[in-house]
């Protein structure tokens, strides 16, 4: 991650909406939630969202530790993911593809079996910590939360200890 990202320093007091420009200025190869259809839109919005809550970058490590972080974290439990991914299979499935057919279905692969290694331990730790929560972070209803900073987020979601 660089170094002057500013969303993923576990102490930033910017706000979420401040994280979230960020965030899209630095990764313009992102694709816009406002160029899908109106509920996947919703999503991607609060996977984007949950980048920055989490301060986590794009890299295969981070994006397959946020699955699991919002599991266990957020509003967006196992099931609803399952059943949010049934009601967006085709505009999703176009995505997928699209991904394979620019990195090709080797480099996929590839690069989730080289940082599965490292991410198990600390997914497993992430497990025992997260395990009987009680309070937890908004996942599409996010936006009461864009004009507070990003510390007192963590804070009060009790998410600062999974913030490198």
């Amino acid at each position: 991650m660089n170094q002057l990202t500013r969303y993923a320093n576990k102490d930033s007091t910017q706000t979420l909406r401040q994280g979230l420009a960020e965030y899209y200025a630095l990764n313009p190869h992102i694709t816009p939630p406002d160029t899908q259809p109106p509920e996947f839109a919703k999503i991607l919005l609060a996977h984007d969202v949950g980048h920055v809550i989490y301060g986590c970058d794009t890299g295969m490590y981070d994006e397959l530790k946020i699955l699991p972080l919002f599991w266990w974290t957020s509003e967006c439990t196992f099931e609803r993911f399952r059943e949010m991914r049934k009601r967006n299979k085709q505009v999703i499935d176009i995505m997928y593809d699209d991904m394979i057919k620019e990195k090709g279905v080797l480099w996929l692969y590839g690069a989730i079996f080289k940082v599965l290694p490292p991410l198990i331990p600390e997914l497993i730790s992430i497990w025992f910590k997260t395990r009987n929560r009680e309070k937890r972070v908004p996942f599409l209803e996010f936006e009461p939360l864009l004009d507070r900073s990003l510390l007192d987020i963590r804070q009060e979601f009790d998410l600062l200890a999974f913030i490198k």
